[in-house]
């Protein structure tokens, strides 16, 4: 007696290389998706906009921009936590855009060490 297999089935083999084709042209969308976010610029503001500062997709701060006015020789403390707030949201920003963009490339697919 012979084994039929269903319809459309041709062996694993086949499936085996479809899966592989897949992940290799999600992997291909997943290096440009993030090439892209590499080279986009992302702004922040603190203070009301006193302090605004630039960072680059790759997490390097390209500018910062301080307002005349938010310098106080009599209160450098506050200047110093405007600029790292605007920093932190700066980053914030990358980050979730970067998680937001991969996610539409991986359908959801939680890949460890991704990120």
């Amino acid at each position: 007696m012979k084994a039929r297999l269903p319809e459309g089935y041709s062996g694993k083999g086949n499936n085996m290389n479809s899966m592989i084709r897949q992940a290799q042209k999600m992997q291909e969308e997943m290096t440009r998706v993030q090439g892209e976010l590499e080279e986009r610029e992302f702004s922040a503001t603190a203070g009301g906009g006193a302090v605004e500062v630039v960072m680059t997709g790759k997490k390097q701060m390209k500018s910062i921009v301080l307002k005349p006015e938010v310098v106080d020789p009599e209160d450098i403390e506050m200047l110093q936590d405007l600029i790292q707030a605007a920093v932190n949201e700066a980053l914030t920003k990358v980050e979730e855009t970067s998680a937001a963009e991969m996610e539409k490339v991986t359908g959801g697919l939680n890949i460890p060490g991704l990120f």
